[in-house]
């Protein structure tokens, strides 16, 4: 879809400039792969419009394999970002009608599926219509039949449907993947948890006197945050097994600065995060997603899928944009070199 942003951090109402790109979490996978070295197709279908050519003409420019059905009934759908500050931003979402929420069976090129590696699919574009859906189902349907991996990346959207709708949708499909990837909070939806509350560290005594009280506070505010740390990690590995047991083989829960958690062939392992000062964040969950896929489409073993999706998931936050910052492979050991320069 077409993505329309304020330059400067502002109110949108009073912005002088605006930069118009494209944006779209499969669209977003797809050009991740392609600047690692994976050949991608992404199916899509856009308005006979200027932001739907704009669409095809970025995919394409990114060495995707753009499939691109033009449909001349409706107008390409449009995604607005205001950057209220320098580091808080709002999504607005104007896809009711549009061309992506018409998409059906009749844009799958089922030839091109049997024959892939993996597949790729998102949360998002069932809840467009349920087309949509019904695409979506007979993609993976094909997929499995021809021994092609099933991706699937929860993606929750509450402007689109409802947790409840979601939950049952993303349950049954589960059941489908091979991969699933899910934030925590959607982790907990599909596993029909309640969000759970954080814990608060004591209050130091009167009785310590300034210094000791400030030394105190400063003691258990550490013990409070390593406990929690500790605490999300058993939460999130708790996640990930019981996403493991809806039926896919990775079971993958995404904690963004805490890295992620995965079950992987009945095995548990983490990854930590790599450390940086986030820009925007929007987009990281698929630039983890394109890293993972990309090791696994090249035959590495679960760390290395692990490694390279936090590495990819942290580059994209350093730069304004959904996909813009996505590094290409030759590129992933910059956030490890010790020196500055590159000569």
């Amino acid at each position: 879809m077409g993505l329309l942003s304020n330059t400067l951090p502002g109110p949108l109402a009073h912005a002088s400039t605006m930069q118009l790109g494209i944006g779209g979490s499969e669209s977003n996978v797809a050009i991740g792969l392609s600047r690692l070295g994976v050949d991608a197709i992404w199916f899509g279908r856009v308005g006979d419009d200027s932001v739907g050519r704009l669409v095809a003409r970025e995919i394409r420019a990114e060495g995707v394999d753009a499939r691109v059905t033009i449909d001349d009934a409706a107008t390409t759908g449009l995604m607005i970002k205001e950057r209220r500050t320098s580091t808080s931003q709002s999504v607005t979402y104007y896809r009711a009608s549009s061309a992506g929420s018409r998409l059906s069976v009749a844009d799958l090129d089922e030839d091109t599926i049997a024959t892939a590696d993996v597949l790729h699919v998102t949360g998002i574009t069932p809840a467009l219509s349920e087309s949509a859906a019904e695409a979506v189902r007979r993609a993976a349907d094909v997929a499995r039949a021809a021994g092609t991996s099933v991706s699937f990346d929860v993606n929750y959207r509450r402007a689109l449907w409802s947790r409840e709708d979601a939950g049952a949708f993303c349950r049954e499909f589960a059941s489908r993947c091979d991969v699933l990837f899910a934030g925590e909070d959607e982790a907990a939806m599909l596993l029909g948890l309640p969000e759970q509350p954080e814990q608060a560290g004591a209050a130091p005594s009167e009785a310590d006197g300034p210094a000791g009280q400030e030394a105190r506070a400063a003691q258990e505010a550490r013990a409070a945050q390593e406990a929690r740390a500790a605490q999300a990690a058993g939460v999130a590995a708790s996640l990930a097994r019981g996403l493991a047991g809806l039926g896919p083989r990775q079971a993958v829960v995404k904690c963004g600065a805490a890295g992620a958690v995965a079950v992987i062939d009945g095995r548990l392992l983490t990854q930590q995060a790599v450390p940086i000062v986030a820009h925007d964040t929007v987009g990281a969950g698929d630039a983890f997603v394109a890293g993972y896929l990309a090791e696994l489409a090249a035959g590495s073993d679960a760390s290395a899928r692990l490694q390279t999706a936090t590495t990819v998931g942290a580059f994209v936050c350093l730069a304004a944009g959904d996909w813009e910052g996505l590094p290409r492979r030759s590129e992933l050991g910059l956030l490890h070199a010790r020196e500055a320069v590159t000569r």
